[in-house]
């Protein structure tokens, strides 16, 4: 069994789909004897709802994707570098591609009949971030293959000690012109860190604000059926207070017709032998009087 070809069709289904399908793979690589494709398929995880998301736009924008990806380059290699200029621009360039793709992989989402909320909009941005940042994360990205949405990314991994660049020891002490130089790119660095913390703040917040909003509606549907099951529960009661009403006047009519019944019963006896009494005095005078 193709275990790539496997991986390729799996990861294009949507999450609630994946492990069914994987599973069936899973029993025929173990039907056919074919052990290492069956642990190899087994081993595949189900993708986040953004992942997934996210895994579309890769799959169907090449253009975009490429381009997304040449931008992770420069970022990364910006920040190694500590290149100023090239850090501004990038990072200019980077809040908006991640916005407008993110719009678009939750539309692709939805082309596909998964309906993206804005919580998972927001991870979805986070895995794009997280594709800027991190290499493996690009890497697994640009295959179709992202399964978890990324931690956080703020601003970018600090660089390891062996990768930065080597800054020979100055032969002599710097002039105050070369000092000042070197102070005012150190400033400039600095800033441009600031102020990339202030823009992930800042959609730290935003994303914060529409959770507040989401927990707000949620907590006024609530009311809303809690106040509409209290207006249901009112009516019951003043129903069933009804019927016990009712059925109270029918047992105390139940009583009354019971004495009427008892009574009538009672006046036919009494009727019955005042009836066989006159009957008893007419024989009686009938056989006095002769024939």
């Amino acid at each position: 069994m193709d275990v790539e070809e496997i991986a390729e069709e799996l990861y294009g289904l949507k999450p609630a789909d994946f492990v069914a399908a994987r599973d069936a793979y899973v029993a025929e690589a173990r039907k056919t004897k074919d052990p290492k494709a069956a642990k190899a398929i087994a081993a595949l995880r189900r993708p986040a709802l953004a992942a997934w998301a996210a895994n579309q736009l890769s799959r169907q924008r090449p253009e975009e994707t490429w381009q997304f990806l040449t931008l992770g380059e420069t970022l990364r290699e910006a920040h190694r570098t500590l290149d100023t200029e090239q850090l501004r621009a990038a990072n200019r360039q980077q809040h908006q591609l991640v916005t407008a793709l993110a719009r678009t992989a939750a539309a692709l989402a939805r082309e596909a009949g998964q309906p993206v909320s804005d919580t998972v909009l927001h991870e979805i941005e986070q895995s794009l971030h997280g594709v800027l940042a991190h290499l493996d994360v690009a890497e697994l990205w640009a295959k179709g293959r992202l399964v978890k949405v990324p931690d956080a990314a703020v601003g970018f991994a600090a660089v390891a000690p062996q990768a930065a660049p080597a800054r020979p020891a100055p032969a002599k002490k710097p002039a105050p012109k070369e000092q000042r130089g070197r102070e005012d790119e150190q400033r400039l660095r600095d800033l441009e860190r600031a102020r990339t913390a202030v823009e992930e703040a800042d959609a730290e917040l935003a994303r914060r604000e529409r959770e507040l909003g989401e927990a707000q509606s949620a907590q006024q549907a609530a009311a809303a059926t809690a106040e509409e099951a209290a207006e249901q529960v009112r009516g019951l009661e003043q129903e069933l207070q009804a019927a016990r009403q009712a059925k109270l006047k029918a047992v105390a009519s139940a009583a009354e017709a019971g004495t009427a019944v008892k009574s009538a019963e009672s006046a036919l006896r009494e009727a019955r032998r005042t009836a066989e009494r006159a009957g008893r005095s007419v024989r009686s005078l009938e056989q006095q009087a002769g024939p």
